[in-house]
């Protein structure tokens, strides 16, 4: 959040509050009797240096606001009391900058209400000691002043700062989302690219031929186009061996399904090809009738199933890669979690 400069603010203040300090001691022989104004001045530098403590939070304690605002009520009184209001009493008056300055503070410290408190009982004692007139002279109309400009000061600076995080905010979820479409974009063109050069040559022969393909030419379209749907539904369970192995074992008359539902997102590459290996062996030279490999859920210390079933003799489940009551399992396969990444 935008805020005042701590320390140029703590060091205005104690200049300030030094300087009102400075007039009243100068100034002590002017009161009738010097003990009032001692007291006063003691109770006014406590409450600055608490007020001002270098590792107080921004926003003041209530606790000491309330001691700030008892001191600007105790202040005048004690000064006033030993003073003739008829007279011109020179910088005895310091106590109405001082109680200004100490209400500035509070009001830069987000206690607003009670800093309006402070200089407004500094004007009802005025008038009542010295009269209307004597709010001008005696500069109570500045220390009013100074607390409206710190009142305006330090809610433009919040409100600044409210938008500034708002715009943060905006700026990341801006970046984020441009990066995952980004990621989408290559994604999307890695499988393009993929497909393509899977089904270039097929498809360049079936228009050479004009479609007049052999029985085992139709079968070997039939694989690619399982090929093609692995990496739209395969996504990260394939590289080249799992794609190899997977080609192999159709050629041998196994149905193969691959599921990637986002299980293994979170794998670095190094983990992946350790999963992929395991699962490129676990294809390998499989005979069973029906393969199922799908991901499993990131909660699970199991990165990927394989299921291999042997079917029934219904033959026209088995053409349809239907499972029927009948089937059995005659493969289940957990591949596990590299350690490092289920550390995570």
């Amino acid at each position: 959040m935008i805020t005042l400069n701590r320390l140029l603010f703590l060091g205005l203040g104690a200049l300030f509050s030094a300087y009102h300090l400075f007039l009243g001691l100068s100034s002590l022989s002017i009161p009738s009797a010097p003990g009032p104004a001692i007291v006063a001045m003691a109770l006014y530098a406590v409450a600055t240096v608490i007020s001002l403590w270098p590792t107080s939070p921004t926003k003041m304690p209530l606790w000491l606001a309330a001691f700030d605002l008892a001191v600007c009520v105790v202040i005048p009184i004690l000064v006033t009391s030993e003073l003739d209001p008829a007279k011109d009493n020179g910088y005895a008056t310091w106590y109405v900058a001082a109680v200004g300055t100490l209400m500035t503070i509070a009001a830069v410290r987000r206690q607003q209400f009670v800093a309006w408190v402070g200089v407004g009982f500094l004007a009802v004692q005025t008038v009542v000691w010295a009269g209307p007139g004597a709010l001008a002279g005696l500069g109570v109309v500045g220390s009013v002043v100074w607390v409206g400009v710190a009142v305006v000061i330090s809610g433009s600076l919040a409100k600044a700062g409210r938008d500034a995080l708002q715009f943060a905010r905006a700026e990341r979820e801006a970046t984020e989302w441009q990066a995952a479409q980004e990621a989408h974009v290559m994604e999307r063109q890695l499988r393009l690219r993929q497909t393509y050069r899977v089904a270039a040559p097929m498809l360049a022969e079936i228009v050479r031929r004009g479609g007049d393909l052999t029985e085992a030419e139709r079968r070997e379209c039939r694989y690619l186009e399982g090929a093609i749907r692995d990496e739209i539904r395969g996504r990260r369970l394939l590289n080249d061996d799992v794609r190899r192995e997977v080609m192999d074992a159709r050629r041998r008359g196994v149905v193969v399904s691959l599921l990637d539902e986002g299980g293994i997102d979170d794998l670095d590459q190094s983990g992946l090809e350790t999963v992929l290996r395991r699962l490129a062996d676990a294809i390998r030279g499989t005979t069973t009738d029906k393969l199922i490999v799908r991901t499993v859920p990131r909660s699970s210390k199991t990165a990927v199933t394989v299921v291999g079933l042997r079917m029934s003799d219904d033959g026209a489940a088995n053409a349809l890669g239907v499972e029927s009551d009948d089937d059995e399992v005659d493969l289940w396969l957990e591949i596990p979690r590299p350690l490092v990444d289920a550390a995570r």
